[in-house]
């Protein structure tokens, strides 16, 4: 009866763990797929417009460490998280590459830095894993190494959610991004919770948390369509014209107070 039991239990451990890696591996691929939008749409303005290029930076280095991670001479039983995340690694480049044709060149010499920066500090901690460390200092170093700049990963959006705050506009917050932060964080915190693996839910019970805190900001913006600038620049030349012609035989200082009032009354 005990036997029965604990087979069944590790049947069922087993088919939630295959669920939610399966789950994990197909969020996590639309996941790093979602930003093409984003991409086509830089592709058609020939501007990087007021995008960030952080974030695929990030996500490029997150991608390059849980795929080292999931290596078995480091962590073994993780095979399918560093599949899916050496996919993640090689889409991000084409991202970087891309966003680094259009950006404008403060923007670019700022990403282009940060991604010879994450170059350098993926090719430092592989070698110093691998010919320094071994057993479980080589996982416990991988591991902590992985979660600290996955979490840096999930974080580097936060900046564009205060753009959002700031504009009441979920323009550069496109949605799908946000739902698969939310998805994906979800199911691989789930599966680092069964398999007790910690450097696995924890970062991505964050992710969680953050696509989560994305998916609120954007309902509560969606909605807001703010005054199109042109529209309102047109009105206000109109009316200063018509006060002009009005004013062309009055009193030309009471018209300029007028004019001055009247701006005063707008940016108020």
């Amino acid at each position: 009866m005990n036997l029965s039991l604990s087979l069944s239990l590790s049947l069922s451990l087993s088919l939630s763990l295959w669920f939610c890696s399966f789950t994990g591996n197909i969020t996590a691929l639309f996941l790093f797929l979602a930003p093409i939008i984003t991409f086509i749409r830089i592709y058609k303005s020939k501007s990087t417009e007021k995008f960030s290029g952080i974030p695929y930076v990030m996500t490029l280095l997150n991608c390059l460490l849980s795929a080292w991670y999931g290596l078995p001479f480091v962590s073994p039983n993780n095979m399918l998280v560093s599949t899916i995340n050496g996919t993640g690694a090689a889409i991000e480049v084409v991202y970087v590459v891309f966003f680094l044709f259009y950006a404008p060149r403060k923007e670019k010499a700022k990403i282009f830095g940060l991604f010879m920066l994450v170059l350098t500090v993926f090719a430092a901690i592989a070698l110093v894993s691998l010919f320094a460390l071994h057993g479980n200092k080589r996982k416990l170093f991988c591991g902590v190494a992985a979660t600290v700049f996955s979490i840096t990963m999930y974080a580097s959006p936060l900046s564009i959610m205060r753009l959002v705050i700031k504009t009441k506009s979920v323009e550069y917050m496109p949605f799908f991004l946000s739902l698969f932060v939310f998805l994906c964080g979800t199911s691989w915190f789930i599966f680092g919770l069964l398999g007790h693996d910690i450097f696995v839910f924890l970062p991505n019970g964050f992710g969680c948390g953050l696509g989560t805190a994305q998916l609120i900001l954007y309902f509560i913006y969606r909605n807001y369509k703010g005054e199109p600038k042109n529209k309102v620049h047109d009105v206000v030349c109109v009316e200063e014209k018509v006060e002009t012609e009005k004013n062309a035989e009055g009193d030309p200082a009471k018209h300029q107070l007028d004019l001055m009032n009247k701006k005063a009354d707008e940016q108020v």
